[in-house]
């Protein structure tokens, strides 16, 4: 399964090492190589513009001058140089979700009126609590994400726990939010034209997009107690 297949000019693949006992090893390869090929296309739930599909490589040759990185430490680019920014990019897209339903919500909420009543669906205070609610959501997401990249950028001791925070952070807060505006919009957020319904299906990948918020709630967890455990005599 390649992101973006068919359509990017490279693919970073990841296989055993050429020699001795490493975890993995890293490989930029040209899309554009004979033998490549994607064998579907993407047809699902949300993802404006994703092309996420199977690739099919037979007979494919990677020159060895196209391995990143040491042979064998695949693992080590991984965790040090991609993960740091796939996490903020995708907290980013799912603050940028969240930023896009708000907008939309609320102009929704505080434009409409019940046609029994003439008031203002925005005059319900329940309304306007969820819209607080969601909103915090978002900021707290937004101050993760600022937080994690000032750690990067001053290679802090909490970068990593902070790398690992802000990608389940986001896109759980992205699920909660979206799912609060169609909830506040009611059936008129199901409509096209108020923009609400592809953001709310838009926002359930980052969840599941690999490392998914389950692992890494666990991989929080596992920090939290290796660092709170006593020293060994």
């Amino acid at each position: 399964m390649g992101t973006a297949a068919g359509e990017a000019d490279s693919y970073v693949w990841s296989s055993r090492p050429t020699e001795g006992d490493g975890p993995s090893s890293l490989w930029l390869v040209d899309s554009r190589l004979p033998g490549l090929r994607r064998t579907a296309l993407f047809d699902g739930l949300g993802l404006r513009g994703n092309a996420s599909a199977p690739v099919r490589a037979e007979g494919v040759r990677i020159p060895f001058a196209s391995l990143l990185g040491e042979d064998g430490k695949g693992d080590v680019l991984m965790n040090q140089d991609e993960l740091p920014v796939f996490a903020t990019l995708i907290a980013s897209c799912s603050i940028g979700t969240m930023d896009g339903v708000l907008s939309r919500a609320t102009a929704h909420v505080a434009g409409s009126r019940f046609a029994e009543s003439g008031t203002r669906l925005s005059e319900l205070p329940t309304i306007r609590a969820y819209l607080a609610r969601a909103q915090l959501h978002a900021d707290q997401a937004r101050t993760l994400r600022d937080d994690t990249l000032a750690a990067m950028a001053a290679a802090r001791a909490d970068t990593m726990l902070r790398v690992l925070q802000v990608k389940a952070a986001a896109a759980e807060a992205a699920l909660a939010v979206t799912d609060t505006a169609m909830r506040i919009c009611g059936g008129a957020a199901f409509r096209k034209d108020v923009g609400i319904e592809r953001l709310f299906r838009d926002a359930r990948a980052a969840s599941i997009m690999a490392p998914t918020s389950d692992v890494l709630f666990d991989f929080i967890g596992g920090a939290l107690c290796d660092a709170a455990a006593p020293a060994q005599a």
